[in-house]
Parts: structure tokens; C-alpha cells; sequence
């Protein structure tokens, strides 16, 4: 597990006060980056904050959607590497994408919700290390 995820998933601990995560899956993802992209990790959790559970309707998973606003903000533009980091996680997925159809897979499976959601952010966390490590774009 990388600095990058370990952080995501203490950001997911439960809180106490609504045993629910203390961030959606978009926030977990951008904000671990934001820092090394010249960003605080406040703006970047205000900026995914209603992108959870693919934009609040079921679209596209908000773990997805936080990697790729990290490869944004880490000045990677190119649809090369949007279209590569989709590529693989749609691949990784059984060709899902939408929140709730990953969710609706998932119950399929008798997985519980919690666990399947971080392993989404764990996997997009690994897909962008990997992309912006390629690109030079981590310190190293």
C-alpha cells in the first residue's frame, strides 16, 4: 500500500458521530494528490464534494471521477492519459464505470458497500501513482 491509498483510507475511517465515511470516494482520491500538485488538500475536498455516488445519481463512480480530477490538477491534459486511466479501470471492472452499476455488481456479488468502495479508490489511487510516476509528475 502506497502513502497515497494509506492516506485515502484513513480519510475513510467512520466517523463517529454518523458511522459514515469521513469522505465520499472523490475526496478520498483528489485530496491525496493535491498537495504535490500545488494544491491544499481543503480545496480539493471542497471541489469533489458532490461528486459522490457519480455526481449524486448514479453516474460515473466518484473514485473515477477523483482520479481524474488529480491527473488534472497534476497538469496532465492529455487525452491519452484520461483515456488510459479509464481504459484500465473500466477493464479492471468488468467494463463498468457508472456508480451504480459497479453498486449493482457489487450486491450481486453479496459484497458489502464500504469495502467495495475503497477498493474502487485504492485501484484508482494505484492507476493515477502509476500515470503521474510515468510523467514525472510525483516527488521522488
Amino acid at each position: 500500500m502506497s502513502k497515497y491509498t494509506e492516506s485515502a483510507m484513513e480519510r475513510r475511517r467512520l466517523s463517529p458521530e454518523t458511522g459514515k465515511p469521513m469522505c465520499n470516494c472523490c475526496q478520498a482520491v483528489v485530496s491525496v494528490f493535491a498537495q504535490d500538485a500545488g494544491y491544499s488538500e481543503e480545496s480539493a475536498m471542497k471541489a469533489a464534494t458532490f461528486f459522490r455516488g457519480g455526481m449524486q445519481m448514479g453516474s460515473v463512480c466518484g473514485a473515477i471521477t477523483g482520479g481524474l480530477m488529480a491527473l488534472g490538477l497534476a497538469g496532465l491534459d492529455d487525452p491519452v492519459t484520461c483515456n488510459i486511466f479509464v481504459r484500465t479501470l473500466n477493464e479492471r471492472h468488468g467494463g463498468l464505470v457508472n456508480c451504480k452499476d459497479l453498486l449493482r455488481e457489487n450486491v450481486r456479488s453479496s459484497s458489502e458497500k464500504l469495502p467495495h468502495c475503497n477498493a474502487m479508490i485504492c485501484d484508482s489511487i494505484t492507476v493515477v501513482e502509476d500515470l503521474l510516476l510515468k510523467a514525472g509528475r510525483l516527488p521522488g
